[in-house]
């Protein structure tokens, strides 16, 4: 069982933010979620991920109410990748990504053998290994995305968040760690709940879109069907091509200057 999204609002004080959203997100699927700037996308996932309390309506995660999950059994199911993390105090990057670890790390003990070894292996994995003994401090915006990637992955969690996680980095590693979460999906039936920004990013990885505007969803579905010239014209108000392409073997959208 996945997410069970009911009926949900939010609202800061007075401005309402998400309205009379719901959704049933399946496990084992590769999700984008697209829109507009200021649409809600970022309020979404935090209330997936039991950071903020929902106004009115209800979010399952395996039947049970999200919020009724502990701080430490939460994060055994559902990691993240923020699009910005600020750290002041000077962690070397092997250090972060074991903070991965934490929740299965027993109070007062030291890190495993096996913490040890999925810490190393997703490192390299990542091609985070190389700068593992440098400071957070030190490192350009690029490295410091991956580490916070880095150390995501090796909390190894059956759903993963990324909010704009790769907007950081060059189109190399950004392939590279997508490449590993969407085998993670392929391979052992993860989900992954994806922020992007790039339409054509999204449509290559994902196999299902959310697109939202004004707080709520204006399309939801197979990225094959809902990803369509009607759609992007509705969300974003700009006319553009749909078309599919044999080289990515994914659908892409090609805009015109107006």
């Amino acid at each position: 069982m996945g997410f069970h999204i009911d009926h949900i609002c939010f609202s800061y004080e007075e401005r309402k933010v998400l309205n009379d959203i719901s959704l049933l997100l399946d496990p084992g699927h590769f999700y984008g979620i697209v829109g507009p700037n200021g649409c809600g996308k970022t309020t979404f996932i935090d209330l997936l991920m039991g950071h903020r309390r929902i106004t009115s309506g209800s979010i399952l995660y395996k039947g049970k109410n999200i919020a009724s999950y502990s701080r430490k059994a939460l994060a055994k199911e559902i990691s993240l990748v923020p699009q910005n993390f600020y750290i002041n105090f000077p962690f070397n990057a092997r250090e972060i990504v074991m903070m991965g670890r934490y929740p299965y790390i027993p109070r007062f003990s030291p890190p495993s053998a096996e913490d040890i070894q999925v810490a190393d292996e997703i490192m390299m994995k990542t091609g985070t290994k190389k700068f593992e003994d440098r400071y957070m401090t030190e490192m350009s915006g690029g490295e410091r995305q991956r580490v916070i990637f880095a150390r995501a992955l090796a909390q190894d969690t059956p759903v993963l968040m990324l909010d704009e996680a790769t907007s950081n980095l060059d189109i190399s590693h950004t392939l590279n760690l997508l490449d590993i979460v969407a085998d993670k999906v392929k391979q052992k039936g993860n989900t992954v709940i994806a922020v992007i920004q790039d339409i054509n990013l999204a449509a290559t990885y994902c196999d299902r879109m959310i697109f939202m505007k004004q707080g709520g969803i204006a399309a939801y579905g197979d990225t094959d069907e809902v990803l369509t010239e009607e759609t992007i014209k509705t969300v974003f108000n700009v006319s553009s091509k749909v078309y599919s392409e044999p080289y990515s073997n994914s659908k892409k959208v090609a805009f015109i200057r107006e």
